[in-house]
């Protein structure tokens, strides 16, 4: 079945709307993590284990009996396979390893290791701990709507505390390695996607916490450039990147950028779906009202209808258009992601690479 997904030759796109049959999501980053030479889910492992974040390990288990977030995200770093937090750096690796050498560079050769340079592969790891410091820096509460089941409230400041002190702690790693790379260019992009987050979580931060967010008047467009800013400029502007620490032309370095930025794109709207989608009707699963199929079936059903409709949204957007469309959105991107692929020459690599895009524009 293996031998199938990895076909090299030809481009396979979601020809009809629907995409070809696609392996479960761990195991294409299972064999993705062979190809580029090591498993990607212990990327930042090095970091991790050092003696002050395993201070900071040990400080955090006094939330144990807490509902704090920062317990849960600690919990995703260990036990998570079905996200895989680390899918951005298994991405950077495994397109440095499509592109392959520029000519520029074919006399650093020697440097290379699975065909991947070595700032490449430093380059994926700092795009992993900058993720990394986001989701911890996202645990914080907000102390005001706390709730005395949540737990005590000197463990929730404590639990604060330590969310921003360890969100920092990796996000100063990140800048030192970066700066280590010595590539003006790349400081740039990485800078500027930190900007992105930092302005896209703080939209999300700002919307959620007025009291109209659940009616907010968000159109397709909007939700695009926030997804943009908060979900998909790190793994592209990192694609870009990593085609610039090889040498490798403007026109390979965008076609690495529309590739991460429309994967991404896939993989948020892959997310969002799955509360709609999903075969057996007594799964309820939690969904934001800014997700893509609310947005989209607000935009269906107009403003007036959308707020009548509010208590009982998840089961009137699986009957309207809002899930098919967002479906039909996903795999746009999906096939924008598989023509920015042809740009580079066919191997294990670029066709891993498609079947992650494959992974993320399945739906049965």
């Amino acid at each position: 079945m293996w031998g199938a997904l990895l076909r090299l030759g030809g481009r396979r796109g979601l020809s009809g709307g629907v995409p070809p049959p696609a392996a479960p999501w761990s195991q294409v980053v299972s064999e993705a993590e062979k190809i580029v030479g090591y498993p990607t889910s212990f990327m930042s492992l090095r970091c991790l284990l050092s003696d002050e974040l395993s201070n900071i390990a040990m400080q955090v288990r006094k939330l144990v009996g807490t509902k704090h977030p920062l317990l849960d995200t600690a919990r995703g770093f260990v036990y998570d396979s079905r996200n895989n937090l680390q899918m951005r750096g298994l991405v950077v690796l495994l397109i440095s390893k499509a592109a392959g050498p520029s000519t520029a560079e074919l006399s650093f050769q020697h440097n290379m290791v699975s065909g991947i340079y070595s700032s490449q592969r430093s380059l994926a790891e700092i795009t992993e701990l900058i993720h990394t410091a986001f989701l911890v820096h996202r645990g914080i509460v907000n102390i005001g709507e706390l709730k005395s089941c949540d737990g005590p409230l000197k463990d929730m400041q404590f639990g604060n505390k330590m969310a921003v002190l360890s969100g920092d702690f990796l996000l100063a790693n990140a800048c030192t390695s970066l700066a280590q790379l010595q590539n003006t260019k790349v400081v740039e992009l990485i800078s500027s996607a930190i900007g992105d987050l930092v302005q896209g979580i703080y939209y999300e931060n700002s919307k959620s916490s007025e009291e109209n967010c659940l009616t907010d008047d968000i159109g397709i467009s909007t939700w695009k450039e926030q997804v943009f800013l908060s979900h998909s400029a790190l793994l592209a502007k990192s694609c870009q990147a990593a085609m610039e620490l090889a040498k490798h032309s403007a026109e390979i370095q965008d076609m690495a950028f529309q590739y991460g930025k429309h994967m991404s794109m896939s993989h948020k709207l892959h997310s969002d779906l799955q509360p709609f989608v999903k075969e057996s009707s007594s799964d309820i699963m939690a969904f934001s009202l800014n997700c893509a199929p609310a947005v989209l079936h607000q935009e269906f059903l107009g403003r007036d209808a959308w707020i009548k409709q509010i208590r009982e949204l998840q089961e009137a957007i699986k009957a309207g258009k809002g899930v098919t469309s967002a479906i039909d959105l996903c795999r746009c991107h999906g096939n924008r992601a598989l023509a920015a692929l042809e740009s580079f020459p066919p191997s294990e690599a670029r066709a891993a690479l498609a079947n992650i895009v494959y992974a993320v524009t399945r739906f049965s």
